[in-house]
C-alpha cells in the first residue's frame, strides 16, 4: 500500500517537472490578447447573459404569479357586492 503511495506520488512529480508549460492555456499563461482568450471572454459573456436571463425569467414568473393571486383574492371581494346589491 506504501509502495504504491510512493510510486503515485513519484508519478505526479515526474509529470509536473516534465512539462511546466503545459499547466496553463494561452490566456492564463500569459498571451491574454490571443483569439483564444477573446473566444474565452466571449464564452463567458454569454453563459453570463444565459444565466441572466433565466434569472429574470424565473423572478418574472413569480412576480406574475403574486400579482394573479392578489388579483383572485380581489374578485370574489367584488362577486359578494354585487350579489347583496342585486
Amino acid at each position: 500500500m506504501r509502495a504504491a503511495r510512493t510510486t503515485n506520488i513519484l508519478a505526479a512529480l515526474i509529470a509536473m517537472a516534465a512539462a511546466p508549460s503545459a499547466f496553463a492555456c494561452a490566456t492564463c499563461y500569459g498571451a491574454s490578447d490571443s483569439p483564444l482568450a477573446q473566444g474565452m471572454n466571449w464564452g463567458i459573456m454569454v453563459l453570463l447573459g444565459f444565466v441572466g436571463f433565466v434569472l429574470v425569467a424565473v423572478t418574472s414568473f413569480f412576480v406574475y404569479i403574486a400579482r394573479r393571486a392578489s388579483a383572485m383574492e380581489a374578485v370574489p371581494a367584488q362577486n359578494n357586492l354585487t350579489q347583496t346589491k342585486q
